[in-house]
């Protein structure tokens, strides 16, 4: 077994992605990432403002980003993101205070700010996404959690 596949099923196991979803999953992000590249982070995510835009599987390796969409009816998959991590730009990510989530963003190579949300559902997964995202992006601290919106 290749490093690829044995770090991918550890990510998926600790994710608590389903066998099915690892199953249709697997071969799409094979064809993206080298045999040797170790899967670091698989999480189910949405895009904050394109509620519609199906589901989304994002796997971050040590050296690539790779973001699958699964459309809502009939499951299908397509390429969304597939990029190299020395060819995004201005990557953030931001934890909420009051939510086991974090948001991701970058701005991919053809300019366009791309934004995913990961519910991870558990504080201590959001604090190993931080200390992932420190790792892989050179940030030296990590980020301020955003406040609560206050209600009207």
């Amino acid at each position: 077994m290749d490093v690829f596949s044995r770090t991918f099923l550890a990510a998926a196991a600790e994710a608590g992605v389903a066998i099915p979803t690892v199953s249709r999953h697997l071969p799409v992000f094979r064809r993206c990432v080298d045999p040797d590249d170790s899967a670091v982070l698989l999480a189910r995510c949405l895009r904050p403002n394109s509620a519609m835009a199906g589901e989304f599987v994002l796997l971050l390796t040590n050296r690539r980003l790779v973001v699958i969409r699964e459309s809502r009816l009939l499951h299908r998959l397509s390429l969304h993101l597939n990029v190299n991590l020395r060819r995004l730009s201005n990557v953030t990510w931001t934890t909420e205070r009051h939510q086991p989530a974090v948001e991701l963003a970058a701005t991919a190579v053809d300019g366009v700010r791309e934004r995913f949300w990961m519910n991870l559902g558990d504080v201590d997964r959001v604090r190993q996404v931080e200390s992932l995202s420190q790792r892989l992006f050179g940030r030296l601290s990590a980020p301020e959690p955003r406040p609560a919106a206050v209600a009207a």
